[in-house]
């Protein structure tokens, strides 16, 4: 079988799938807690027992990648979001009980879940950005279909057959292949779909939902800029900034993007960057805690953002501990690199980076810092270092990101309690924890009445004094200055 002919029939079994999901969750019922439970203790018991072969073959797929960073950031927190999930969606699961509307009128809000939730996952962490959302729909009551990605394709056929062993196709099933499986699979009338990866393929994914009227959750990037502070430490700024950005080679939808800071600390600063990283990664190319490129092309796509911020003026700094010489072919790794003197023409400032390019902007004030990240999109993280609380204030307030983190970079989604999700341009809705919960559940109020009827007898006709006075209730101008 050919690529194009394995491509077709994974599309129609896909249709096959949705279908018989469908009819087993109307047959079956609202599972119960007991049911999810067991479902999810089957995800924790199929990422344990593979981790080492998982971290192996994401390795594989990037060309090389640290097997401590897998295990850590993507494989072991994948486990603890899943144990999160199971061990708090009893409760999550208990009805709302509301202040009653009106006399007698009892009013709960029911946890129902949406049905069958399609996601799509990217390739830079494939097993917590792929599972994670799946436990939240398992959490929620829901069945899952998985479509992992094609550039992590040992990651993604390893997950496949994973999932075949350890679930029934009606509860989860995972579907691989190329751009026209992912456009197939984003067409197909899901109850929910959550697409995680770049604005540019979230339009295409949100059209393709639109025909059906499936709603989206869409976990997106953009640019995540750090401000730093007059005030800021700038020796654990650089620490804390360059622990993230040298993570995964800076292959991550949170990382820091580029820093805003004013004249009289970039050497400083610089000088800190530079030293932070030397004490991560005395040598690169060699060392296996430093992360190659996914890809020849994301390897090109980093020297032409150089090459273009060079030309229009820039100037780059690698940090190249070892003096290494890197050019593409014999590894995919490539170094983190510091530019200075930029400016909104160059790509560097224009684009989401997705490597270890770290533009730093200079400003003249913190007024400026402001000014420049709301005349961009609005980014996935906003990263503020210093301890001027009333900077914190204005920036929470005057900027719109989807979260702001201060002292510190990322940390807000190493954790289960928070939400996490953009705004516009970096993404719609939120989830992690109880926040997934109900974003992959349909909050049903169930009302009520009360044994009198009170609440609709204004609306019986025939009308008269009755309404008119609730009509005079209703209308009362009770703003200041008013006569009432």
């Amino acid at each position: 079988m050919n690529i194009s002919e394995h491509n077709a029939a994974t599309i129609a079994k896909m249709t096959q799938v949705l279908e018989r999901m469908r009819k087993s969750q109307g047959a079956d019922g609202l599972p119960s807690a007991q049911v999810r439970i067991e479902r999810l203790d089957r995800l924790i018991e199929m990422v344990v027992k593979n981790s080492h072969a998982l971290a192996e073959v994401i390795s594989e797929d990037f060309g090389h990648r640290s097997k401590h960073q897998s295990l850590l950031g993507d494989i072991g927190v994948t486990v603890h979001a899943i144990k999160h999930n199971r061990d708090n969606l009893t409760s999550w699961m208990q009805p709302e009980h509301l202040a009653d509307p009106f006399p007698g009128v009892k009013t709960t809000i029911e946890y129902q879940p949406l049905g069958v939730v399609g996601v799509i996952s990217p390739w830079n962490f494939p097993i917590i950005l792929s599972l994670s959302p799946v436990a939240a729909a398992f959490a929620a009551g829901n069945r899952a279909m998985l479509k992992p990605s094609e550039l992590t394709p040992r990651t993604s056929d390893l997950l496949a057959s994973l999932v075949q062993e350890y679930f029934d196709e009606s509860e989860f099933a995972v579907f691989c292949g190329d751009s026209s499986v992912g456009a197939a699979f984003s067409a197909l009338p899901f109850d929910h779909l959550m697409f995680t990866g770049s604005t540019a393929v979230a339009k295409h994914i949100s059209r393709a939902a639109a025909e059906h009227l499936v709603p989206v959750t869409l976990e997106l990037g953009g640019k995540s800029p750090v401000v730093i502070s007059k005030t800021a430490d700038l020796k654990v700024a650089a620490k804390r900034i360059m622990a993230i950005k040298a993570f995964n080679a800076g292959q991550i939808c949170l990382a820091p993007d580029y820093i805003l800071v004013e004249q009289s600390q970039v050497d400083e600063l610089l000088t800190e960057l530079v030293a932070s990283t030397t004490e991560m990664y005395p040598s690169l190319l060699g060392n296996p805690d430093y992360t190659s490129m996914i890809s020849h092309a994301a390897y090109a796509r980093q020297a032409s953002l150089v090459a273009d911020a060079l030309a229009k003026g820039a100037t780059a700094f690698p940090i190249n501990p070892a003096l290494e010489i890197f050019d593409g072919e014999r590894s995919k790794k490539y170094p983190p690199t510091l530019i200075l003197d930029v400016d909104d023409s160059m790509k560097v400032m224009q684009e989401e980076i997705f490597g270890p390019l770290l533009p730093i902007h200079v400003i003249e004030n913190f007024s400026a810092a402001v000014e420049v990240i709301n005349n961009k999109e609005r980014p996935l993280a906003l990263y503020y270092f210093g301890n001027n609380e009333q900077e914190v204030v204005e920036l929470t307030q005057r900027t719109t990101s989807g979260a702001i983190v201060v002292n510190d970079v990322m940390t807000h989604a190493f954790s289960e309690d928070i939400p996490v999700g953009g705004v516009g341009a970096s993404g719609i809705g939120q989830y992690h924890g109880i926040y997934g919960f109900r974003r992959f559940s349909h909050l049903k109020p169930v009302v009520h009445q009360s044994e009198a009827g009170e609440s609709n007898i204004a609306l019986r006709a025939p009308f008269g004094e009755l309404q008119d006075q609730i009509i005079d209730l209703l209308l009362v101008d009770d703003t200041p200055g008013s006569k009432v």
